[in-house]
Protein backbone atom coordinates (compact mmCIF):
# COMPACT_ATOMS: atom_id res chain seq x y z
CA UNK A 1 0.00 0.00 0.00
CA UNK A 2 2.64 2.78 1.21
CA UNK A 3 5.62 0.87 -0.05
CA UNK A 4 7.19 3.72 -2.18
CA UNK A 5 7.15 5.84 0.89
CA UNK A 6 8.40 3.24 3.08
CA UNK A 7 10.89 2.14 0.76
CA UNK A 8 11.91 6.17 0.64
CA UNK A 9 12.39 6.00 3.96
CA UNK A 10 14.15 3.36 4.47
CA UNK A 11 16.61 4.60 1.93
CA UNK A 12 16.95 8.08 3.64
CA UNK A 13 17.46 6.14 7.18
CA UNK A 14 20.15 4.22 5.30
CA UNK A 15 21.81 7.16 3.60
CA UNK A 16 22.04 9.05 6.96
CA UNK A 17 23.62 5.62 8.90
CA UNK A 18 26.13 5.69 6.52
CA UNK A 19 26.82 9.53 6.87
CA UNK A 20 27.29 9.00 10.45
CA UNK A 21 29.75 6.09 10.42
CA UNK A 22 31.53 7.93 8.01
CA UNK A 23 32.12 10.75 10.21
CA UNK A 24 32.82 8.18 13.22
CA UNK A 25 35.32 6.90 11.21
CA UNK A 26 37.05 9.80 10.62
CA UNK A 27 36.94 11.05 14.05
CA UNK A 28 38.59 7.80 14.81
CA UNK A 29 41.07 8.60 12.20
CA UNK A 30 42.00 11.87 13.31
CA UNK A 31 42.50 11.10 17.01
CA UNK A 32 44.78 8.05 16.41
CA UNK A 33 46.99 10.57 14.16
CA UNK A 34 46.31 12.80 17.35
CA UNK A 35 47.66 10.27 19.43
CA UNK A 36 50.27 9.02 17.64
CA UNK A 37 51.78 12.46 17.67
CA UNK A 38 51.24 13.26 21.37
CA UNK A 39 53.13 9.85 22.23
CA UNK A 40 56.07 11.03 19.90
CA UNK A 41 55.90 14.44 22.10
CA UNK A 42 55.09 13.94 25.20
CA UNK A 43 56.50 10.84 28.39
CA UNK A 44 54.20 8.62 29.31
CA UNK A 45 53.60 10.19 32.51
CA UNK A 46 52.47 13.33 30.81
CA UNK A 47 50.01 11.35 28.24
CA UNK A 48 48.83 9.70 31.33
CA UNK A 49 47.74 12.74 33.01
CA UNK A 50 46.21 14.18 30.27
CA UNK A 51 44.17 10.65 29.54
CA UNK A 52 42.74 11.61 33.18
CA UNK A 53 41.88 14.87 32.47
CA UNK A 54 40.22 13.82 29.47
CA UNK A 55 37.56 11.17 31.50
CA UNK A 56 36.75 14.74 33.57
CA UNK A 57 37.07 17.53 31.16
CA UNK A 58 37.13 16.18 27.56
CA UNK A 59 36.81 19.62 26.20
CA UNK A 60 39.78 21.25 28.22
CA UNK A 61 41.65 17.72 27.22
CA UNK A 62 41.05 18.49 23.41
CA UNK A 63 42.59 22.57 24.05
CA UNK A 64 45.80 21.27 25.72
CA UNK A 65 46.61 18.28 23.05
CA UNK A 66 46.18 20.71 20.44
CA UNK A 67 47.94 23.85 21.65
CA UNK A 68 50.81 21.08 22.74
CA UNK A 69 51.13 20.41 19.36
CA UNK A 70 50.83 23.45 18.11
CA UNK A 71 53.79 24.26 20.40
CA UNK A 72 56.21 21.46 19.64
CA UNK A 73 55.51 21.80 16.00
CA UNK A 74 56.92 25.73 16.37
CA UNK A 75 59.54 24.64 18.90
CA UNK A 76 58.68 26.65 21.58
CA UNK A 77 58.13 23.63 24.07
CA UNK A 78 60.73 21.34 25.30
CA UNK A 79 60.42 17.57 23.86
CA UNK A 80 59.52 15.58 25.62
CA UNK A 81 56.70 17.05 27.03
CA UNK A 82 56.91 16.18 31.00
CA UNK A 83 54.25 15.62 33.38
CA UNK A 84 55.56 19.34 35.15
CA UNK A 85 55.89 20.99 32.22
CA UNK A 86 52.17 19.67 31.66
CA UNK A 87 51.05 20.68 35.29
CA UNK A 88 52.54 23.69 34.65
CA UNK A 89 50.57 24.31 31.27
CA UNK A 90 47.41 23.06 32.74
CA UNK A 91 47.99 25.54 35.94
CA UNK A 92 48.65 28.78 33.65
CA UNK A 93 45.39 27.56 31.60
CA UNK A 94 43.13 27.50 34.39
CA UNK A 95 44.36 31.00 36.17
CA UNK A 96 43.64 32.34 32.83
CA UNK A 97 39.93 31.36 32.80
CA UNK A 98 39.10 31.34 36.28
CA UNK A 99 40.17 34.86 37.29
CA UNK A 100 38.39 35.03 40.77
CA UNK A 101 35.44 37.97 40.86
CA UNK A 102 35.61 39.81 44.15
CA UNK A 103 32.17 41.73 44.77
CA UNK A 104 32.47 44.20 47.77
CA UNK A 105 29.00 45.36 49.91
CA UNK A 106 29.25 48.70 50.91
CA UNK A 107 26.89 49.73 53.60
CA UNK A 108 26.13 53.27 54.61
Amino acid sequence: MSTGYDDELEAIKRKKLLEMQKKLEEERQRRLQIQAVLRKIMTPEARSRLANLRLVKPEIADLVEQQIIALAQSGRIPIPVTEDFLKKLLAQLYEQTHRETRIRIFEK
